[in-house]
């Protein structure tokens, strides 16, 4: 129950919906309780009066006793049906009370899960798949409602029917009930056996459903690489594995859950036969009843659901607990990259990286190593290298995906860690080199860098990323459904969607990575005209593998290997026998032909 502590938080928020329902429990079984005690009286009604009966027999007093006797069972019918219906009323109030909480404790409980995601790092996303994270928050998160709604629900009612019942026959018979309820310490170490059996399946099989769940996801995202290959068979044959797997597992818990049934109804059994032989003792030397026997076979039986949910409560706490379990080790990361400046931040636009190293913390690779470089406000800069130089850092580093390892980033004279996080990202226009669209409309995907952007704002900051007639070129123009990451798109189109969101924004600083590879010459000229134009009094860094001639940049740099090699202008490094003059020379020829 130590993971499931996690929850008392929820069942606080809710705690008055949770008593009015234990209240509702107890109005419940108080009717439910009765109703053996007015059978018992109308037994014993009949047994008291069939001697009479067959005394008067031949007589207008049969037939006189024999009227009143059916109209006094009648009553007493009627009577057991109007608290039948008393406890159905009773039973609905709880069930609208505590199942209606557990749904919103489930609500709120997927709502802070999913915004804790949205806390977590990048370097959280990076060491766990999506497929984990889904199923933490929907495959476990179900589980758990079942814990808040029926189990906790059954388990006040079989704690309050218990009690009721367990009074209602000492109070017959103290001896009686003795017997009746011998078998429940036999139940008892049954149940915790088997729980414990069921704990440790149940964790497999959560841990087994996020492998599999993990592998569909990897599959749906990469189908194209899939058929394009032609592996479709053998991710099959792999899926079939993780799936025979968890069938496995889960076999196996059904296997064990399934020795709950028979045991409970074989000890119900027991308690059935020992109330009738001993009941039937204690008629016997006058000390009950027989209404007494049938009205403890009633609560026996009355128990049988109970008892038997004993069992069905407790598997599903322990699967419960093995899901909070998963839910909680994510809940308990903390986000290394986190806001500490809650004031209003206004950037300029000036940058200096102050003897900045960094090395990633999911893989150890140190991906900069002592970078020095400052940039003023309005300055463009570049930075070329090969791959894995360490350009997409410097880039992660500027909007916090990351903290330095050593060193310091300071935008306008102010470390980057002290500025508020949210308006560090709101004034920078960030193009990353893996492009993402949503699952939406075109429209939709370019406003997600100003949600309140009006349809001709969206129309002519596409017109600048140059995609203004792709889009109208659609089957639905700007309601063009993109598919998810956008997959409907070519990849120069994707592209230019994502410098049209960050175009929108209007931002105090912009950065784009390798985001015009796949776009062809033309293209890319109109939209480095933009940036010159419009966004010519705004701090850019443009990252790439090629030189942009059309760009006079204040500022070039060279990376290689995390360390910076080369700095200056484009005429300063020209004059360099080094990487970028190679580069230069190499793409002259490439330019003459697209001219």
């Amino acid at each position: 129950m130590k993971y499931l502590a996690y929850l008392n938080r929820y069942i606080w928020k809710y705690r008055w919906r949770f008593l009015i329902g234990v209240c509702f429990v107890a109005i419940s079984n108080y009717f439910r309780v009765l109703q053996p005690r007015i059978i018992r009286y109308a037994l014993d009604l009949v047994v008291d009066n069939i001697g009479m009966y067959r005394l008067a027999g031949g007589t207008s007093l049969q037939a006189e006793l024999f009227a009143k006797l059916g109209s006094t069972l009648l009553m007493f019918g009627g009577i057991v049906l109007l608290l039948a219906l008393l406890m159905g009323v009773f039973m609905f109030f709880m069930r609208q009370t505590i199942i209606v909480m557990s749904r919103l404790i489930e609500f709120d409980l997927r709502n802070d899960i999913f915004a804790h995601y949205e806390k977590l790092d990048t370097a959280f996303y990076k060491v766990n798949n999506t497929g984990d994270l889904m199923a933490r928050i929907s495959e476990d998160v179900s589980k758990v409602r079942m814990y808040l709604g029926p189990a906790l629900m059954y388990g006040v009612n079989l704690v309050v029917l218990f009690t009721m019942v367990i009074y209602s026959m000492v109070s017959v018979s103290p001896q009686l009930t003795f017997y009746s309820l011998i078998p429940l310490p036999l139940l008892s170490f049954s149940i915790y056996y088997v729980s414990n059996l069921i704990n440790k399946k149940s964790e497999a099989i959560q841990g087994q459903l996020s492998v599999l769940n993990s592998t569909a996801q990897e599959v749906y995202s990469g189908i194209r690489v899939i058929k394009s290959y032609v592996r479709e068979n053998s991710m099959l044959n792999f899926f079939n594995v993780q799936a025979d797997t968890y069938k496995d597992k889960s076999m196996a818990l059904a296997r064990t859950e399934a020795m709950f049934h028979p045991l409970m109804l074989l000890l119900i059994g027991a308690s059935t036969v020992i109330t009738i032989y001993v009941g039937g003792l204690l008629v016997a030397q006058g000390r009950i009843s027989a209404g007494n026997i049938a009205e403890f076979i009633i609560y026996i039986n009355m128990l049988t659901w109970p008892v038997t949910a004993i069992g069905w409560v407790a598997s599903i706490v322990q699967r419960a607990a093995a899901s909070q379990k998963r839910i909680n080790e994510f809940l308990e990361m903390e986000p290394s990259i986190f806001n500490q400046e809650k004031a209003p931040t206004q950037i300029k636009g000036d940058i200096e990286f102050r003897n900045v190293s960094f090395t990633y913390p999911d893989t150890g690779i140190q991906a900069l190593k002592n970078v020095n470089f400052t940039l003023k406000k309005g300055e463009k800069m570049a930075i070329i290298g090969k791959t894995g130089s360490g350009k997409t850092t410097i880039a992660e580093l500027l909007v916090r995906m990351y903290d330095v390892t050593e060193g310091q980033i300071l935008i306008d004279g102010v470390d980057v860690r002290q500025l508020n996080l949210n308006d560090l990202r709101k004034q920078v226009g960030y193009v990353p080199q893996d492009v993402f669209l949503f699952s939406d409309t075109v429209e939709a995907n370019v406003a997600f860098g100003k949600p309140d952007a009006t349809r001709e704002e969206v129309e002519q900051y596409t017109k600048y990323a140059s995609v203004h007639e792709d889009i109208l070129g659609l089957t639905e123009g700007f309601e063009t459904i993109v598919g998810e990451r956008g997959v409907t798109l070519s990849g120069g189109q994707k592209q230019r969607v994502s410098i049209a969101r960050a175009f929108i924004k209007r931002p105090d600083m912009m950065i784009l990575d390798d985001c015009l590879s796949a776009v062809d010459t033309t293209t890319e000229r109109r939209i480095l005209e933009f940036l010159n134009g419009h966004l010519g009094n705004k701090t850019t860094i443009i990252i790439t593998h090629r030189i942009y001639s059309l760009l006079d940049f204040d500022k070039i740099i060279v990376l290689d290997e995390g360390r910076v090699k080369e700095q200056g202008t484009h005429e300063d490094l020209l004059k360099v026998e080094g990487y970028y003059r190679d580069l230069y020379l190499r793409q002259q020829p490439e330019e003459e032909v697209n001219h």
